[in-house]
């Protein structure tokens, strides 16, 4: 079924989104192919008076910024004239939600994408605060994604039916907004329908964004109630009023259990430790409660604009086996570069050597950060420590796991399934950094040891040249003892005389254990060349990339099964008969995580090539279990398949 303005054309199939008052649909322009998207308001909305019905309209022709959906027109449906229709620009990559909803996204979006949304939101939200609007219903599902033919992302702001004009001294009473991203304030009236005549002003933007920007980084949202927030909804207000001070997450994980009030972001996000405590700060100062202690806008845009504005240093402490990451601006100096690099890795400021593509780099502590050398998380900083430093044990740990499901239906398996693909992505972003460390740790020793060995060859010709010259000092010295053999006072000449037959004696020992440094530098070398090619021999991204597959086919099978509603696979007796199975034959293989290279830095290098590890992954799916799989269980139901993998020691 189709339908139509005078312009535009789509199917009424094609729905892009769906709400109370209107639907989104996918259309095209009769005359030039161009997609647009359209709103086509429902006759519930004409219920609202013709103020609020009329402020979308308006808003979009007064909003023109690139991080605002454009409006191209308003126009009326053919078959109901006074049906109106909003013509806006069509976003090929969806919304954030639906970003956030893809499995690979369930720990949260990469850095790189959330500075995009971060850098789009603030631009977008600064653009309706010089235009006086409050939007009142920030969250992922109205943020649209643009992908351009580079691929990179731009993020809009969209749907404005609930936006208003209003100052920041301004006041309003109306509610809008959805459940989860809405003020407590905003919550305790809608939600739990307590009359109060609290008015609201525009820092309920600033919630909204905060549990938005919460939502993008983690994959989970900040406030979270013992079976979801809109089965417990006075839990749900209890934690967000409740909340103390600088505490940006709570949730409670047993029925009529505690809180458990969180300072950080969540272990598994994605984001470094140098973003991390630039975001902190601003989500402790949007996700408050009380209206008088939030940060106001100009606050927020500040400090998200300063973040916005700094550029990135990437490093790897070669001791610690660890990358960091340090957001600074380009004005300040190296001094301050310095004390962020003391602050994340604790290496003292005296004691920092760096290297650069296989060279020393030399910092002047006023030199400007603009000029150091271009980095990324393939091309670092290499940091040395110039005293013996302790490995500091930075384990990665494991994404938790659900419980498999106690009944077995379409379902049960496809939401089951659905997180373990999340699950195996996270397992597969840590096998590869882990992989890229191992790369790392060799890059920086066999850097570290070439420089040794060109300044071992560079000291040995300086001790020969020592040792002539020493020679011809001592020669000298006993022409003067001769020459004055007949004065009393010879003490001066006999100290200098034995000084220098000390060092005499001590310039070979000094050159032999030169030469023995070298030769051990050379073993050394020998062995991170071993290292090497164990490295590239490795397969654990492979397996792992084999077992994402299988498990990502299996999940694509139940939602082939939901959508045609297949029941076929529920027999019990299947399962158990299925859990034996596996049991009996499923071997386990262990991946490493994050002691694949305990390194020390002088005369030796302890590189891990194998995959020894604190935080085990039990992944049944090495390629023989796969092989065996495929011979033993029965692949004909889609059941079988799910069971063959889920039933590992992994989950």
């Amino acid at each position: 079924m189709t339908a139509s303005t005078a312009n535009y054309l789509w199917s009424m199939e094609d729905v892009l989104g769906q709400g109370a008052t209107a639907s989104v649909h996918k259309a095209r322009n009769k005359k030039t192919g161009e997609l647009v998207a359209v709103k086509v308001f429902n006759m519930l909305s004409y219920n609202r008076p013709h103020e609020v019905q009329m402020r979308e309209f308006e808003m979009l022709r007064r909003l023109k910024h690139i991080n605002i959906v454009k409006l191209f027109a308003v126009e009326e449906m053919h078959t109901n004239p006074k049906q109106k229709v909003l013509v806006m620009e069509y976003c090929s990559g969806g919304s954030l939600l639906n970003l956030l909803e893809e499995a690979e996204n369930a720990f949260g979006l990469p850095e790189a994408e959330f500075l995009i949304v971060l850098q789009c939101v603030v631009h977008g939200m600064n653009h309706l605060r010089e235009n006086g609007v409050v939007h009142r219903d920030i969250k992922p599902g109205n943020i649209l994604r643009q992908v351009g033919e580079d691929g990179r992302s731009l993020y809009k702001l969209t749907d404005f039916g609930a936006a208003r004009e209003l100052e920041d001294h301004q006041k309003f009473m109306s509610i809008y907004g959805t459940e989860e991203y809405l003020h407590p304030d905003m919550y305790e009236r809608a939600v739990l329908r307590k009359p109060q005549q609290k008015a609201y002003g525009v820092t309920v933007d600033l919630w909204s964004i905060g549990v938005t920007f919460y939502h993008a980084a983690s994959g989970s949202l900040p406030f979270l109630p013992y079976g979801g927030p809109r089965r417990n909804k006075q839990i749900m207000y209890k934690i967000t009023t409740e909340k103390p001070t600088g505490a940006i997450a709570g949730v409670q994980r047993v029925e009529d259990g505690p809180i458990e009030w969180s300072y950080q972001l969540p272990y598994h996000c994605q984001l470094s430790e140098g973003l991390k405590e630039q975001l902190v700060p601003v989500l402790a100062g949007i996700l408050e409660a009380n209206q008088e202690k939030c940060w106001g806008f100009e606050q927020f845009l500040a400090a998200s604009t300063d973040t916005l504005h700094r550029t990135t240093i990437h490093l790897f402490s070669l001791q610690q086996a660890s990358t960091h990451t340090i957001y600074i601006h380009f004005y300040n100096t190296a001094s301050i570069f310095f004390e962020e690099v003391q602050s994340q890795t604790g290496v003292e400021v005296a004691l920092q050597c760096f290297l650069y593509q296989g060279h020393p780099l030399q910092l002047e502590g006023g030199m400007k950060v603009v000029n150091l050398p271009p980095t990324s998380p393939q091309r670092p900083l290499f940091l040395l420590s110039l005293r013996p430093d302790k490995r500091q044990d930075h384990p990665l740990r494991e994404p938790e796991s659900p419980p498999m499901p106690n009944r077995f239906d379409v379902m049960a398996d496809y939401s089951f399934t659905k997180v373990i693909v999340g699950v195996i992505h996270q397992y597969l972003r840590m096998i590869r950094s882990v992989h890229m460390r191992r790369e790392l740790i060799l890059e920086g020793f066999y850097s570290a040891i070439e420089n040794m060995r060109v300044e071992c060859e560079a000291a040995l010709p300086k001790i020969s040249i020592m040792t002539v010259k020493l020679q011809s000092c001592l020669c000298a010295e006993e022409r003067l003892h001769n020459l004055n053999q007949l004065h009393n006072n010879l003490t001066e000449h006999t100290d200098n005389n034995r000084r220098l037959r000390q060092v005499q004696q001590t310039l070979p020992a000094c050159a032999n254990g030169i030469k023995e440094f070298q030769n051990k530098l050379a073993h050394m070398q020998v062995e991170l060349a071993k290292h090497s090619e164990t490295l590239a021999e490795d397969k654990s991204i492979s397996k792992m990339e084999i077992l994402l597959e299988k498990i990502v086919c299996i999940h694509q099978q139940f939602r082939k099964d939901r959508s045609a509603g297949s029941e076929y696979h529920t027999h019990t007796h299947t399962h158990s008969h299925t859990f034996a199975h596996i049991h009996t034959h499923a071997p386990t293989c262990t991946y490493s995580i994050h002691s694949l290279s305990h390194t020390h830095t002088h005369t030796h290098t302890h590189t891990h090539t194998h995959t020894h590890t604190h935080t085990h992954l039990h992944t049944h799916t090495h390629i023989q279990c796969l092989e065996h799989y495929n011979e033993q269980t029965p692949w004909s139901g889609a059941s079988n398949r799910m069971l063959s993998t889920a039933q590992s020691p992994l989950l």
